[in-house]
């Protein structure tokens, strides 16, 4: 019996004649196989809150109730409750039956004109075209980064700064350089050091105000001096602003965009922290654009990329507008007295402990703490520090690795009075069991 052959000529030299059955056999040997692998997205998908907290291996003093300053939600202890009319909105909303199909992507009409008018003023007008409703306030940087930046460009991130921004920005193969803010100075940034950073892969300058995780809340002039940097280098901000108008009394806030005559803004914001209910995910995206730089393309590509998850819920939605305009202005007066009041608590208590340097705040619901670590030789680093005071004091702050600022911790100031009156004492005894008095000091002392 004879079989089938044919040539194959090889770099166009000799041919060779190959077997075509056995070919065939061997051919069907070679069986496929499973080989699934993740994402390069998912791989470069790194939270290092997540990261470090994970890897605390420590459990908490057994004799100690836990005390968590470490959670920026609001309502966990229960004590921050969102007001009667907010949850009366909803139950509306719910009732009306109205809202229980799909939304447009970038939110109901009438819910983007109730931010809009919320939100609008002569510096900063604002329609409903300008207002894209997402998923939280989280969504809407995604989005913001997502339509201003491509692979190999880089954003400008404050440090310390919330970790979520190099998160998103890493995932999508943006990279990520990191601007001072200068704790000295209240937070402000080091706007020389944030200049020397834009080159000509800048594609935007992310800006928190009032700050997580530092509390701090920037002036008039100093955000104009930001908008100036941005100008003279026509690079466009995203103000990451979800904790607008919570600012402490005698300080006063202002948005990026009503200071901005040239410079488009893209402002992120939501329901979440002011008015205290962070799991019903609604966030929204303001669009301020007064020399039409963006023109219609980053409109354009913000409600493609809207329309890949269809929007936020659409009950929230349909609540939206009676939520906005029917809390009353003595649930956000409540809400910061009861913050700043914590917040004075905290900074007075630890400002008298050796070896620590608290930054007093101006508004959100955070405070930084400084550790001169010289003073703690037994702990390597402010993750060391902040374990052990899990382990002997069941107090759970986060150390500001997380934060790209080392040597520092955050506080959450949103827990109960008594929990932080009680967390202050834990950790003043903590820190005076740890402290030693430095060489240095002690040779200053003596001469």
């Amino acid at each position: 019996m004879e079989h089938e052959s044919y040539g194959i000529q090889v770099n166009g030299n000799s041919v060779h004649h190959v077997n075509r059955s056995l070919y065939q056999a061997k051919m069907k040997i070679r069986k496929p196989k499973w080989n699934i692998r993740a994402s390069e997205m998912s791989r470069k998908t790194f939270n290092p809150i997540r990261a470090i907290v994970d890897s605390m291996n420590v459990e908490p003093n057994p004799s100690k109730n836990m005390i968590a300053l470490s959670i920026g939600d609001p309502t966990i202890f229960g004590n921050l409750p969102t007001d009667d009319n907010v949850l009366q909105a909803m139950k509306e909303a719910i009732d009306s039956k109205k809202f229980n199909g799909y939304a447009p992507a970038i939110g109901y009409q009438k819910s983007r004109e109730a931010v809009s008018n919320f939100y609008s003023c002569p510096e900063a007008p604002l329609d409903a075209k300008d207002v894209i409703l997402t998923s939280g306030c989280s969504q809407a940087i995604e989005l913001a980064i997502a339509v201003l930046c491509n692979p190999g460009q880089n954003i400008l991130v404050p440090r310390p700064g919330f970790s979520l921004y190099k998160t998103l920005a890493v995932s999508m193969g943006i990279d990520v350089k990191l601007y001072n803010l200068l704790p000295e100075k209240s937070w402000e940034i080091d706007l020389k050091h944030l200049e020397s950073l834009i080159d000509d892969k800048t594609c935007c300058i992310i800006v928190n105000n009032p700050s997580n995780p530092c509390g701090s809340v920037f002036s008039k002039s100093h955000i104009q001096k930001i908008i100036a940097v941005a100008s003279r280098h026509c690079t466009p901000i995203l103000a990451d602003e979800i904790y607008a108008e919570m600012v402490f009394s005698g300080c006063k806030y202002t948005s990026v965009a009503s200071l901005s005559t040239d410079v488009p803004i893209l402002s992120c914001g939501g329901l979440a922290k002011r008015w205290l209910v962070p799991g019903w995910r609604m966030g929204w995206i303001l669009i301020h654009d007064r020399k039409n730089v963006f023109g219609n393309e980053i409109r354009e590509g913000l409600v493609k990329l809207s329309q890949r998850i269809l929007g936020p819920c659409t009950i929230v939605q349909g609540a939206l507008e009676a939520i906005i305009n029917k809390t009353p202005q003595e649930f956000y007066d409540n809400t910061i007295s009861f913050l700043k009041s914590n917040s004075d608590i905290c900074y007075t208590a630890l400002s008298t402990v050796a070896g620590l340097r608290p930054i007093k705040p101006s508004g959100a619901m955070y405070l930084m703490v400084g550790i001169n670590m010289e003073h703690f030789p037994e702990f390597e680093s402010d993750v060391d520090f902040t374990e052990k005071l899990i382990a002997e004091q069941s107090v759970f702050c986060l150390p500001a690795t997380c934060f790209e600022f080392p040597n520092f911790f955050r506080i959450v100031v949103t827990v109960p009075e008594d929990m932080m009156l009680e967390a202050c004492t834990r950790i003043k005894e903590f820190c005076e069991q740890h402290y030693h008095l430095h060489t240095d000091s002690i040779i200053q002392d003596i001469v």
